[in-house]
């Protein structure tokens, strides 16, 4: 009896700590969810109507890409380049023996990417990508195949323009304002790498000016968007799928992608496509200064208060910027209210006008700010002579008919010497001029003027009658 009570007893003490223990816990536990919690959930709540839920959510998401890709696969089309190439069917023979065995015409062929820009069905691509070219064939995004015929090109800014003929209406790539990008903005390159049609890379625009060239004349959009050997001539859009760029090279010793790339403003491809279809050739507006950029320690001698612009140390004679009142020692700043900090973003900001077009020219002279109206005049090169033949442009009806995308005609002869060939060399095309290939007189004259004091000089020529010679003169 005595032992059961002593359970007994052990029992209720075991109970009683246990209740007690279980009270304990739950007053602590109310207290710390009354009083602790809740005062630290009202320190620490977030003000919902000062940061609006869009807000984040722009920031921090990146942009739906899929409705502009979707879009301009169908504009962007596959560019393949036919040529021919005679070859030896036997050189060992024929260097041995004098075996004249015939020859053996091989294609070769290049292949690129293009955009469809009109409803009919032109098409813009890059110069490189159609150069040389014996035929032309575009592949749409639906495989279907057409020939195509060159309507004219500008090797300079790398742009071609093709067209093909069908029957119905294309998709085509609307032009947006290239000059109103920003550093940073999402873009999309649309092309056909390594014959891979439809072919979608994403980036951003990486800087929007630029200068690949030694002469500066060509400002370049560079993205991170990956660009490969195909995608020439493709598509540089925005996410609303809008064309601000034709993709036309990459910065890689492979030739394959390593990080950059770069793309022809749209409104530079605009501007050569709507000159070709107007004029045949391209139309260059000039505001006839010449001059260097303007830094801090020119700034201090030309004792100019601005570090930024461009210095003018020369006017053209009889030139727009004369005419209009433009002085030798005033700093170009702004022309149409964009700022001009160096010759590129000047060369850039006419590159897109036209002679007799007008322009806002925003200058500093002796401190003080003054706009000055300015009419482009036309980029005139001086009369080009080369051991008495007198050059002239070929303008893109010329070259179609000849089949050729490049050199300079014949105009006239006053080599007495060579007065005899009249006949076949006026009208005649040079191709190259000691071997170097001339796109155009303003490359023959940059050749020519190395070529000064060189007595003999050979010609590569395109007869009228399409007949290759190579004269010596």
């Amino acid at each position: 009896m005595h032992n059961l009570k002593h359970n007994n007893d052990f029992m209720k003490n075991i109970a009683t700590i246990f209740f007690t223990s279980l009270l304990s816990g739950a007053i602590t536990l109310g207290a710390y969810k009354l009083f602790i919690e809740k005062k630290y959930s009202e320190n620490n709540t977030i003000n919902t109507t000062t940061i609006p839920n869009q807000t984040i959510s722009n920031n921090y998401l990146m942009p739906n890409l899929t409705d502009a890709a979707k879009n301009t696969i169908n504009r962007v089309v596959h560019v393949k380049n036919v040529t021919y190439r005679t070859s030896r069917v036997n050189p060992i023979l024929e260097y041995f023996y004098g075996y004249q065995g015939g020859r053996e015409v091989q294609p070769q062929i290049g292949t690129g990417s293009g955009v469809i820009i009109s409803e009919d069905g032109y098409i813009v691509t890059n110069n490189h990508v159609i150069k040389g070219a014996n035929e032309l064939e575009i592949t749409l995004n639906d495989n279907r195949s057409f020939p195509a015929k060159l309507i004219g090109t500008d090797p300079k800014t790398d742009i071609a323009l093709l067209k093909i003929d069908t029957s119905e209406k294309l998709p085509y790539a609307t032009f947006a304002d290239s000059d109103a990008i920003e550093v940073g903005e999402w873009v999309l390159a649309v092309g056909n790498p390594y014959n891979l049609n439809s072919t979608v890379t994403a980036g951003i625009i990486s800087t929007k000016a630029r200068n690949l060239s030694s002469d500066g004349i060509q400002s370049f959009i560079q993205t991170d968007a990956a660009v490969n050997p195909g995608n020439s001539g493709g598509a540089l859009v925005n996410t609303r799928g809008e064309l601000i760029g034709i993709n036309t090279l990459i910065s890689s010793e492979t030739g394959s992608y390593v990080g950059y790339s770069f793309a022809v403003p749209s409104n530079m491809a605009r501007k050569i496509i709507e000159d070709i279809l107007e004029f045949g050739n391209v139309q260059q507006g000039s505001l006839g200064v010449h001059g260097y950029e303007l830094n801090k320690q020119i700034a201090d001698q030309k004792n100019i208060q601005i570090n930024q612009g461009f210095f003018i140390e020369k006017v053209v004679p009889n030139s727009g910027a004369e005419l209009a009142g433009i002085k030798k020692g005033d700093a170009i700043i702004k022309i149409d209210d964009k700022p001009i900090n160096n010759f590129l973003e000047l060369n850039s900001a006419i590159a897109t006008k036209r002679p007799n077009d007008e322009v806002n020219v925003t200058v500093i002279r002796n401190n003080k700010q003054q706009d000055i109206i300015v009419k482009l005049s036309k980029k005139e090169l001086p009369n080009l002579s080369i051991k008495g033949f007198e050059l002239k442009e070929l303008n893109s009806s010329e070259k179609q008919k000849l089949g050729i995308n490049y050199g300079v005609k014949i105009n006239g002869i006053n080599n007495e010497k060579l007065k005899a060939y009249e006949n076949d060399l006026k009208d005649a095309v040079i191709l190259a001029i000691n071997g170097v290939k001339i796109s155009d007189l303003e490359q023959a004259h940059q050749v020519l003027q190395t070529l000064k004091n060189q007595n003999n000089i050979s010609l590569d020529i395109l007869t009228v009658k399409k007949e290759r010679i190579r004269l010596i003169i």
